[in-house]
């Protein structure tokens, strides 16, 4: 679910607001104006680099951290975590 959010959505998000505007705005005709492919394959791989741009400055753990999986302990469950490695 997490790939599909991070790399699918920005990439056919620019084509599926593409298609809802003009659903909007042309009601009526029924028919669709031939599609600008490349500008919204452009305008997909821009959100695509974005998100990914964000998701490098904002998330992830700080570097030389090392990942603790989760454990139960006393048959409560501990989340998993980060912790500095010495």
């Amino acid at each position: 679910m997490r790939q599909f959010l991070e790399i699918v959505v920005p990439l056919i998000l620019p084509t599926v607001i593409y298609i809802a505007y003009f659903s909007v705005l042309r009601p009526q005709s029924g028919k669709f104006p031939e599609m600008p492919w490349v500008w919204l394959g452009g305008a997909g791989v821009l959100l695509l680099a974005v998100t990914f741009l964000a998701l490098a400055l904002m998330g992830g753990a700080e570097p030389g951290e090392k990942y603790q999986p989760p454990k139960v302990i006393n048959g409560q469950i501990q989340p998993g975590h980060y912790e500095q490695t010495p």
